[in-house]
């Protein structure tokens, strides 16, 4: 009987190895960015399971859910900005000990470089401050050298990042010089003015990450998720250029990018048109306590613990319609104010996963896992197979685990396996 069953499994891989002779699975990603987890941590905040019990690692909470990937922003030299907001704490030191805690547990890492001494996003990309007299010519050179510096030190450090941000939110370029001047080098839809100078900058951030991290996958990071159109113009003006680059990075907040229709949208035009590109949302977030006070948001969901589950649930399940998303990062996931923070408005953070009342995760924590559940089928190319050594999958594309205990046709680093039964 048991021969049988192998000759009849045999007959079916040599079938699927016929049929799909250069096909791997897409691997996907699942985790948050946790860049204040250390600084948040000074004050001795209280993690919880779901049962109850004390979590001495929030590391060990994020494992049991599934979680497969964190994110840590880098910025340049945060005590070089004066007046810094607090949680901009992240500099080379604190990013090598945290991305080497992070690679320690088990996690890959995805490192956000801000290439600024602050916040970096589309309304705010200065120049460092120890860069702001640079011409552009020496900027280019010190980019190269500052990307390649950073990632041998995270390296040498044990914290090499399996993914790398060339700069956050760049959707209208970056290192913009120095702020409050009148000659602000942005850059624009249906205006050409200083896209070469972005795109050099950029390509040569990515030169280094080749040469220090030759697997790891470059992200391309924008959030202009309510306007296909300037996407585009974007990432039409990157390929022009050829910057080297792996993956479009998005931001989709519900209080700011309107609905997870209007996301959709903007993931059909970037599918289409970037077949060579995946796609990863590396950072999401929704409200369960309270909302800020800007009258303009118009959240689609209520603040409140089943609406944050419920967007979840519903923003994975349109996620996983889509076979060339594969990674998913919810912002600041890892905030907690139990016991120590009680006032709301003053205090807390309104979008994370654990809930600052009792220190515990909220419901939508649990939902995150089933962006891995979901397929993304199988890819018709060759890849390596880097980030994906140890998975199982079924012959579906669904994860299976690190040891499946059913007999049948699975695929491991690329390779279709047969498991019999025991």
């Amino acid at each position: 009987m048991r021969n049988k069953y192998l000759a009849r499994m045999m007959a079916i891989a040599a079938t699927c190895i016929m049929t799909f002779p250069t096909t791997t699975l897409a691997q996907k990603y699942v985790g948050g960015d946790i860049s204040n987890l250390t600084d948040n941590e000074k004050k001795s905040p209280t993690y919880f399971d779901a049962s109850g019990n004390t979590i001495s690692d929030p590391l060990e909470l994020f494992k049991a859910e599934q979680m497969n990937a964190m994110r840590v922003r880098l910025h340049v030299n945060p005590s070089d900005y004066p007046n810094n907001d607090p949680n901009v704490c992240q500099d080379l030191e604190y990013v090598k000990a945290l991305g080497k805690r992070i690679k320690d547990a088990g996690f890959k890492l995805m490192l956000d470089f801000h290439y600024s001494d602050t916040w970096a996003d589309p309304a705010k990309q200065w120049t460092p401050k120890q860069w702001e007299n640079l011409s552009d010519t020496e900027l280019y050179e010190k980019i190269y050298d500052y990307t390649k510096d950073v990632l041998q030190q995270m390296k040498d450090a044990g914290a090499e990042p399996e993914f790398i941000q060339t700069g956050n939110e760049i959707s209208y370029g970056m290192l913009w010089g120095k702020e409050g001047s009148s000659n602000l080098k942005k850059c624009f839809m249906g205006n050409d003015a200083n896209w070469n100078r972005f795109t050099t900058l950029l390509s040569q951030a990515g030169k280094a990450c080749r040469e220090v991290c030759p697997l790891a996958k470059i992200i391309l990071h924008t959030e202009r998720t309510t306007q296909p159109n300037v996407l585009t113009n974007f990432y039409d003006k990157i390929k022009t250029a050829n910057v080297d680059y792996d993956i479009i990075g998005l931001s989709y907040y519900p209080i700011w990018h309107n609905t997870l229709a209007t996301l959709e949208t903007t993931l059909n035009t970037l599918e289409a048109r970037y077949t060579d590109k995946d796609i990863m949302i590396v950072e999401t977030g929704a409200a369960y306590s309270w909302l800020p006070g800007d009258k303009d948001y118009t959240p689609s969901y209520e603040a409140s613990e089943a609406g944050q589950k419920q967007f979840t649930d519903d923003l994975i399940t349109m996620l996983n319609k889509h076979n060339k998303v594969t990674g998913l990062f919810w912002w600041w996931m890892d905030y907690n104010a139990y016991p120590w923070a009680t006032t709301q408005m003053n205090d807390w953070w309104y979008a994370p996963l654990i809930d600052s009342n009792t220190g515990k995760p909220l419901a939508a924590m649990s939902s995150l896992k089933n962006f891995l559940n979901g397929s993304t089928g199988i890819r018709n190319t060759v890849s390596d197979n880097s980030n994906d050594e140890g998975q199982w999958f079924t012959i579906s594309g669904q994860p299976a685990g690190q040891n499946p205990n059913k007999p049948g046709l699975y695929i491991r680093n690329g390779k279709k396996i047969i498991v019999g039964r025991k």
